[in-house]
């Protein structure tokens, strides 16, 4: 007599086959952030056509993000430095193509003031050609969301024009919520002009347009400095660019041979931003054999508590890092590029 169990069961373990193999290729919308690569700066930036032949290293330090499958998502929970986020999370809102516009967008500022800072350490002649203010993103809560568009040049505020976003931020920020603006921009080369309401930003209870900016500057100097990030995006190398640029211009060891790495924005005034995901570039530094990893020191206001009471420094968050891995490597807090040189000065 057959047993009749037995096609079941085969079909069973044929079903279960299939699931997990699902569960270990099919993506689901999700993505994993984790420590990404530690990268020698000598590899990516060039001076006068002249690499960094200096021992040791100044070296940027990224987050890897890699689409999740639901068996990589469950094993991402259990390991320290590894997380779990949307798509929304991660881009906003924004389609594919948007973010990683967005994020080119934000690296080719972040090499500008990085140049700029970098020229004016070294007490190098430049001129700096202001060209406008990218629009990056636009919030659906904006006003002006089906007007504006990723990718449009912003012009002028109420017929103002400005040499920065910061400048341009800075006079939307000191109007009222409800106020109506016009903006004027520039969409597939047609000059154009828009009149909304400023809404309330969620971020800082500011008021504000709902649109994500970044300057559009290009640096004229008799110094050929060449950067090449490939396919690295976003604005957090900002600072070690400074630093790497800076030291093959004035042709010295400021590192004095040690393996150095941080992360932070760098502004057009100097000062070292708040970036995301910090963790896991001090994870990835670890790995790499860093000595020194520079963190910004931001400023915590009174409006990023209340939407985020149990938020922390860059720094803090950095120190708590290194402290969870058991490292040694040193944990340089900085609020501008001035902080990291002084503290470089003192290594002697």
């Amino acid at each position: 007599m057959k047993n009749k169990k037995a096609p079941i069961k085969k079909l069973l373990i044929l079903f279960g086959i299939l699931v997990f193999a699902a569960c270990m290729i099919v993506p689901i919308p999700y993505y994993v952030e984790q420590p990404g690569e530690t990268i020698d700066l000598k590899q990516l930036i060039t001076v006068n056509d002249q690499k960094d032949k200096q021992d040791g290293s100044f070296s940027l330090t990224s987050v890897g993000i890699r689409r999740a499958t639901a068996f990589r998502a469950l094993v991402a929970n259990f390991k320290p430095f590894e997380e779990v986020v949307s798509a929304e999370e991660l881009t906003g809102g924004s389609t594919n193509e948007e973010y990683e516009q967005m994020q080119q967008f934000y690296m080719e500022s972040s090499q500008n003031a990085a140049i700029e800072q970098a020229l004016k350490l070294a007490d190098k002649p430049y001129e700096l050609e202001y060209k406008g203010v990218y629009v990056l993103g636009v919030e659906k809560t904006s006003n002006f969301a089906d007007k504006i568009s990723v990718g449009d040049t912003v012009t002028k505020v109420d017929g103002q024009s400005f040499t920065s976003s910061e400048k341009f931020m800075e006079y939307v920020k000191g109007q009222k919520v409800g106020q109506k603006v016009t903006i004027t921009y520039t969409h597939n080369g047609e000059t154009k002009e828009a009149t909304e309401k400023l809404i309330e930003l969620p971020s800082d209870k500011k008021p504000g347009i709902g649109i994500t900016l970044t300057d559009h500057t290009e640096i004229k100097s008799d110094e050929t400095i060449d950067i090449n990030a490939g396919n690295i995006g976003g604005p957090s190398a900002g600072l070690m660019f400074t630093l790497e640029i800076y030291e093959q211009l004035i042709g010295k060891d400021i590192r004095h041979g040690e393996k150095i790495a941080g992360t932070g924005t760098i502004s057009s005034d100097g000062t070292v931003g708040r970036i995301g995901g910090i963790d896991k570039k001090v994870a990835s530094a670890v790995e790499s054999g860093t000595k020194v990893f520079f963190a910004p020191d931001d400023e915590i206001t009174d409006e990023m508590k209340k939407v985020q009471p149990d938020i922390k420094t860059n720094y803090q968050e950095a120190k708590a890092a290194a402290k969870k891995i058991g490292t040694d490597m040193k944990i340089v807090p900085v609020k501008n590029v001035q902080d990291a040189l002084d503290y470089l000065e003192n290594m002697k």
